[in-house]
């Protein structure tokens, strides 16, 4: 029970990497509020929770959108009186080319990806400035980190994340709150799963993912989750403007 007593959001916590994490800070005793845009998923993570007996609250809300971003931060101080955590989870992924990405998904992917970022962090922060303590998680990607062809906006928007967490880490160093970011790999999510595969086929699809990771093999989603409550604990707490790779070792090629 690491979390016991902790107040955590999790933004985009309907499925994948947002889910596992809720999911597993719920059993280490957090009370856990997810964000998301889709109402449903949503209410099935807080149905999967009650039948592990858990509890998990959600609230319908759109990162990209300033007044949604304050009431799920309003909502979990409400109900808590505290934020210990955030993650920023909540990201989307169009493939394209530099010049073939639309304007619309180029704005929409920056939309979510770094000014939902900056949003929660905005409105969380000045609660833990207030306490002197905090941990904020964001979710980047290894290819934040190196290029990686036909995901212009993808990866352009995940190094945008990269930069912040590095620059909030230094506003805040002094001031008890970390900022770290998790960079994984290709990881078994809806992303991947119901987006990339379905337009590639499995098979291929599959061995091209495969082929990137030097383990041979994709990472799971509570693979991923693990990384996020480490940075989140009190062993990670001289820890802060770390960029945590969870690639099977792609970064190291």
């Amino acid at each position: 029970m690491r979390f016991k007593g902790k107040s955590v959001i999790v933004t985009g916590g309907g499925t994948g990497i947002g889910k596992e994490t809720a999911l597993l800070f719920a059993k280490e005793g957090a009370h856990v509020l997810i964000t998301g845009r889709r109402k449903d998923k949503l209410g099935e993570v807080k149905a999967e929770a009650e039948e592990l007996g858990l509890e998990i609250e959600y609230a319908t809300s759109d990162v990209s959108r300033e007044e949604d971003c304050r009431a799920a931060v309003d909502y979990a101080l409400g109900k808590h009186g505290k934020v210990d955590v955030l993650f920023n989870n909540a990201g989307v992924l169009y493939p394209g080319t530099t010049h073939e990405t639309p304007s619309e998904m180029w704005d929409r992917t920056f939309g979510i990806n770094v000014r939902g970022t900056w949003l929660m962090s905005k409105f969380v922060i000045p609660h833990m400035l207030e306490r002197g303590e905090g941990r904020i998680v964001n979710n980047a990607s290894i290819v934040g980190l190196k290029g990686f062809p036909s995901l212009a906006a993808y990866t352009a928007s995940k190094g945008a994340v990269v930069q912040l967490t590095k620059s909030m880490a230094l506003e805040y160093a002094e001031k008890g709150i970390t900022v770290n970011a998790v960079c994984p790999g290709t990881t078994m999510t809806p992303l991947v799963t119901e987006g990339y595969l379905k337009r590639v086929g499995e098979e291929e699809g599959m061995k091209f993912m495969n082929s990137l990771h030097p383990m041979g093999r994709l990472a799971g989603a509570s693979e991923v989750a693990h990384a996020v409550l480490f940075l989140a604990g009190e062993n990670a707490g001289f820890i802060t403007g770390l960029m945590l790779t969870v690639d099977g070792g792609w970064g190291a090629k």
